[in-house]
């Protein structure tokens, strides 16, 4: 079984963190646009489980994901299987339709621009992204694949990496829960 083992944190200065990381060695892997249209099962409420279930288009590549329920107190650590599928902003539409006539209810859509740093830590290889999501705000999350037998060695290094970084508070809402509470707060009057 794969996890991802993962950290965010929201950021107050993004350009003094870039550096920060760039600092220790990071590299810049790319920068793109991802949309990610999550859904929730017919049966059961995602929301509730603490699952994620999402097609993700960034340029014209696609994916769908699922992430398990979260099994850590201190990362955000779950089961992920994640499935490229064929490209194109039609294939994704296709998907979307199959998926909600068999039931899965379309939540929402979340937009962000994405830069991605890879870093080399402890031995560990791990993805630094720099986040800014649409409606949100500016965040910095930290992760890296682990199996059954290494989660907690995984665990401790992002740990020790934010520690390194002076980031102290962790947000573990998902960016659709952040966007969804946002989104709530707008809508009622006097707030």
């Amino acid at each position: 079984m794969t996890y991802e083992v993962e950290l965010k944190f929201a950021l107050e200065d993004r350009g003094q963190i870039e550096t920060t990381i760039e600092g220790l060695g990071a590299v810049k892997q790319a920068v793109e646009v991802q949309q990610d249209h999550y859904f929730n099962h017919p049966e059961r409420d995602f929301a509730l489980t603490n699952e994620a279930f999402r097609i993700r288009t960034s340029d014209d590549r696609n994916r769908v994901t699922y992430k398990g329920p979260i099994i850590d107190t201190q990362t955000k650590t779950r089961r992920e299987i994640e499935i490229p599928f064929a490209s194109g902003k039609s294939t994704a539409e296709n998907l979307e339709e199959m998926l909600r006539e068999l039931g899965f209810r379309s939540v929402h859509k979340v937009v962000k621009t994405r830069t991605i740093y890879s870093l080399d830590w402890n031995n560990r290889h791990l993805e630094i992204t720099l986040d800014h999501v649409n409606q949100v705000g500016d965040y910095l999350e930290i992760e890296t694949m682990a199996t059954e037998t290494d989660r907690e060695e995984a665990r401790d290094v992002i740990l020790g990496l934010a520690d390194h970084l002076g980031l102290k508070y962790p947000e573990r809402r998902s960016y659709l829960r952040l966007l969804l509470e946002k989104l709530d707060t707008e809508e009622q009057p006097g707030k």
